[in-house]
Parts: structure tokens; sequence; C-alpha cells
């Protein structure tokens, strides 16, 4: 099984989950053209993507969808209200219906040899998920666009291999960053995206001795760096409840403009 980060930052999100069999892609935020050069380094191409599974429809998740989708006929997995939504978006409207595929939250679907469980998560978007996929003993789990999580969040996350978690911003630079005030107060909100600080927390109630990799995500090219948000979130591993250090886990920054190293579980 593999876990590999096409894209992932404020401007565009992909991710590659697969097996040997299956190949599934986490959103398509990136044009079809940066889509495909992901694959090639995975030794794949859009022929051998099965489906792509949508976490919500906000433009750096679907941005390239619409062309690779109609390429390729890939199927398009989503929320009926992610579903909705994006239809409504002018890439989308020309794709074959027929494409759209529904997923409910922790419903389990069984694609292949893989199983994709979708988990709810706190944002503001329609209908939005994080999704948890199988492939027999060894789990992963892709949740970004989190505003805000609970103890559901927590009891999602707990046993999985690897994980992509966001890691989107530093509190104070956004707090004394360009952006309006009306969109730093979105970003802080309960339905915004996880700083650096409360992806360490989280990272503290999930820890466990089989927890290969950890990949943060999502940055904000403007309120985040990379070497900031690796560090505080180590910080927070080190000084909080747990009995593990940050040297006991494998952490990397997900890039925003290169394909990230693949993680392999075996």
């Amino acid at each position: 099984m593999r876990l590999c980060s096409i894209a992932s930052g404020s401007s565009g999100n992909c991710i590659y989950v697969g097996s040997e069999a299956t190949h599934l892609l986490i959103d398509a935020g990136v044009s079809c053209k940066r889509i495909e050069a992901g694959l090639r380094v995975l030794e794949l191409d859009g022929r051998d993507v099965d489906g792509i599974f949508i976490t919500h429809e906000h433009t750096d998740h679907i941005g390239g969808l619409g062309v690779i989708a109609r390429k390729f006929e890939i199927p398009i997995y989503a929320t009926r209200g992610t579903i909705e939504a994006m239809k409504r978006t002018s890439g989308l409207q020309n794709v074959n219906t027929e494409l759209f595929h529904e997923v409910r939250e922790d419903e389990k679907l069984v694609l292949k040899d893989l199983t994709v469980n979708p988990m709810k998560i706190s944002h503001d978007a329609a209908q939005p998920v994080g999704y948890r996929i199988s492939h027999g003993s060894k789990r992963v789990a892709v949740c970004t666009d989190i505003g805000v999580y609970n103890d559901y969040t927590v009891e999602c996350l707990r046993g999985m291999d690897a994980l992509l978690l966001e890691a989107n911003h530093d509190v104070n630079m956004l707090q004394v960053g360009p952006y309006p005030y009306y969109l730093k107060q979105r970003i802080l909100g309960d339905r915004g995206h996880l700083s650096n600080e409360n992806s360490g927390r989280l990272l503290c109630r999930i820890l466990h001795d089989n927890l290969k990799t950890i990949l943060l995500g999502h940055l904000s090219k403007e309120n985040n760096l990379p070497e900031l948000a690796y560090e505080t979130v180590r910080m927070e591993i080190a000084m909080g409840d747990n009995p593990y250090k940050p040297e006991d886990f494998d952490i990397r920054v997900a890039s925003r403009s290169e394909v990230t190293r693949p993680v392999y579980l075996n």
C-alpha cells in the first residue's frame, strides 16, 4: 500500500492512495497536467486510476477534476451535498453525470482490494469529509480542512499506519498577516482550518506504536512555513501528555509544488 502527496497546500491538493491492484486519488485540486506528472512519478497514468474521492467542493480540491475525469472517464466519489455543489461549478457542468457516485459518512465502500471509509469533518463547505482507506491490516487517512476536532475525530483517526493531517497556519503569522479580518476569523473558526499547534495536539491523542509516517499537509502559503509547521508539531508531541518523543515517528511536510516521497506500507 502506498500513500503519496502529489500536491498539498492552500493553492491545490491531490493525494494518491493505492495498492498494487487499486489506485485512488483524494481530491483533484491542481491541473490535469500536474496530476498526470505526479502519477508518472508513481509509474502510473490516468487510465490506472479507479476513482477520485472528493473531500469537498472548494476550488483547491476540485480545480482539475473536470478535465481529468472527462479525459479518462474516472468515477468521482463524494457526499451528496458535495456532488450537488460541484455540479453547480462551471468546470464540472459537462461531466457525465454517470461518473458521480455518492458516499456517506461512516459507511464503508469497497473498491477492488481497498476499503474507503468517509468521516465527518468541520469545514465551511456543503458536506465535507475526510477519508480513511484500508488494505488488509494497513490503514491510512487523509484529513485536512478541519476547523476543529473532537472525540469523534480522534476515534476515527486511531490505529492508522500513516496519516496526512492538516497543519494549515501559524496563528501568529495569520493574525499579523495581510488577510482581511473576516478571512482571518473564518480560518480561525470552528469551520476553518487546523493550526500547527492544534494539529500537534490532535496527533498527541492518536499516536501509537505502529504509526509509521505523519505527513503534514494543506499548509497556507501566506500564513505558514514548512519548517515552522514541522517544528511546532514536534514541540507539541514533545510537550504533550503522551509517552512518545517526536523522534519516534517519521514526520514530513507535504510539498505544495512537488510530489512528496511516497510512504510504503507492507
